[in-house]
Formats: structure tokens, sequence, C-alpha cells
């Protein structure tokens, strides 16, 4: 319209030479004589105005964290659509749809998931353990050992997870019973070292858990005290160990019930479960433990693995997520 304009056409041309309408084109022309190209950029208009402020977006997130049956709703977890309809009807009527609701949660990093199970301790000293165990790993770590049973291991073909080509993994035989017993891993682990060793024995008893605390104790031939963490097993808390732990200046930290998460092995059993046991079609017990035990060689070698860190992180993060309220647990926000 403004190059037809400087080569001197009047409007009627113009707007019949563009298919435009004349006002549209006296309009372009008068814009470019008040300001000049600057006519020529696009005249955005603001958009439509946001409904929700940063407060509102808060009131959607903290709604989307509180269980229905806290605000009076008669079911147990929200959908989508029943979020969005409390809120616009709720004591605070907040208008969202459904697509903008779930970007909105997607921005506050809300996801749907699996609901996680725990056991609350029953334990009457449930805090003093826990205080103790912090105390120990904080303050003598080099002193520290863990002990627990890994188990029960069977004989049998174990699924799990390997590189194969695409559509063609490989396969084990399925067999679900244990024809030739079980065995469990008495297992023992340096906290200040890092190295974790132990023995498979047939069953779980006093002899074989008091046998594991004296290779705990032949580490530390120097007699310094030793802490050693453990669940509440009878086999652990008898009075032939305890006689023996005071004997030879071992201190028995026990995890309380209900919260073997606490004792620093635990994360160790996961990576120790992932790289022996899954995928895994041992003939017999002689060699299922001897593979085990070659990962155990190998994994004192190489503690600082990026997998062996990776499969460690993951374990802990599981475990984390199982135990209660002390050591990372948050709680959750309620709708105001």
């Amino acid at each position: 319209m403004i190059l037809a304009s400087a080569g001197g056409n009047t409007v009627p041309v113009i707007a019949r030479l563009l298919a435009a309408d004349e006002d549209t084109v006296r309009s372009v022309i008068h814009r470019f004589n008040e300001i000049g190209l600057d006519c020529l950029d696009p005249d955005w208009a603001g958009g439509r105005p946001r409904l929700l402020d940063s407060g509102d977006e808060d009131f959607v997130a903290a709604t989307a964290l509180t269980r229905p049956l806290r605000l009076g709703q008669p079911f147990t977890r929200w959908s989508v659509r029943k979020l969005a309809g409390y809120l616009g009807e709720g004591s605070r009527p907040v208008r969202i749809g459904r697509e903008a609701l779930r970007a909105l949660l997607h921005r506050h990093r809300i996801t749907f998931q699996h609901t996680s199970t725990w056991k609350e301790s029953t334990d009457p000293d449930y805090e003093a353990k826990l205080d103790r165990i912090e105390d120990v790993l904080e303050h003598h770590p080099e002193s520290v050992f863990a002990f627990d049973e890994f188990g029960p291991l069977g004989i049998r073909p174990t699924g799990g997870n390997c590189w194969a080509r695409e559509g063609k993994p490989d396969r084990l035989p399925a067999n679900y019973h244990r024809t030739a017993g079980v065995t469990y891993f008495h297992g023992c682990y340096s906290v200040g070292k890092d190295t974790l060793w132990g023995i498979n024995h047939h069953h779980k008893g006093t002899m074989n858990s008091l046998a594991a605390l004296k290779s705990i104790r032949a580490v530390c031939p120097d007699g310094l005290p030793l802490f050693v963490i453990l669940d509440n097993l009878s086999a652990h808390n008898g009075p032939r160990v305890r006689r023996w732990a005071t004997a030879h200046a071992v201190e028995l930290c026990f995890t309380p019930t209900y919260a073997s998460w606490a004792n620093p092995i635990e994360a160790h059993f996961g990576p120790l479960r992932q790289f022996t046991l899954a995928n895994s079609n041992h003939p017999n017990h002689v060699v299922q433990t001897r593979r085990l035990h070659e990962y155990l060689r190998w994994r004192n070698a190489h503690a600082r693995h990026p997998d062996v860190l990776e499969a460690q992180r993951r374990e802990r993060a599981r475990i984390r997520s199982e135990k209660g309220h002390r050591w990372g647990r948050h709680d959750t926000p309620r709708a105001a």
C-alpha cells in the first residue's frame, strides 16, 4: 500500500489493486505519515488477561497434595476432573480447565504416582536407638560396622535385565520351586573402609551370627571399641551374643522395630541382588555362593565404581521411601 501510494496511485486504485478496503488503505497511509516505517510493525494485542495469580496457583497445588477425605470429599484420590470441579465450587472458587490444571501441576512438579507404604515402629526406644546410630555414624565412622542376613537365597531361575537384540529378549527357564533348600548370606559391612564381606549358611542362628561378629572383631584386633549396627532378630541379641560383645569391647547398636532401613548395610544388599541374583540361573548353592563371593571381591576392589554407586543410590532411595517420619520424610502440605 505504501509503495503503491508513493507511485502516485489514488486510494481507490490501491484498494482495487490489493483487494482491500479503502478505509484500510487510508488508515495505513495516514499512519505512515505520522510515524514512518514503524507503522509496519504489527500491533499485537496483550492476549487474554491472566485469570490466576501466584496465590491461586499455590492454593491449587496445595489442594492437589491434600487428600480429598481431609477436605470433606467422599473419595481417596483426586482425578483431574474431580479436582477441577472441587476448585470451582469450593470455599475459595478457582475456575480452571482440565488442561490448564494439568499444565499447572506440571509446573509445580506434581505428578500422579503410586502410593508407597511404610510401617510405623512401635518400639518404645525408637528415638533413643536412632540417636545412638546417628551419633556413632557421625563421630566414629572408622569404628562402625553393620551386620545383617540377606536371603533366603534359593536355587531357581531369576528374571532380570540384560542387553539383547530388539524384540528378542534373553530367556530363562521357568521354575518356581526351591528344590535345593535355601541359604542366607550373613553380611558384614565396614562403614569406614566401605568393604563388604560375609559367608553363606543354610539357616539363621546364634552361632552363625556370633561367627559373623567375630569376623568383624578380627578386622580390628587392636582391642579398640567397635560399634555394630544390627536388627532385633533373636539370634542377634541373645545372652551368648551379648556376653561375647561385652567381653570384646563391641557395642551392639540395635535398630528400632520395623526400622531396618537405619542399618547402613541395607543399601548394599540391593546391588548384591542386582548383580548376582537377577538374570541368573545357578545350578546349585555351591555355584551361587561362588558367584556371590566373586562379586564381593570385585565390589571391594571397585567400591567407587559408578555402577556400584548408582545401584546403592537407588537402593537408598527405595529404603528411605519406605521408612517413617525420621530421616527425611516430609509432611504433606494442606490447602488453606
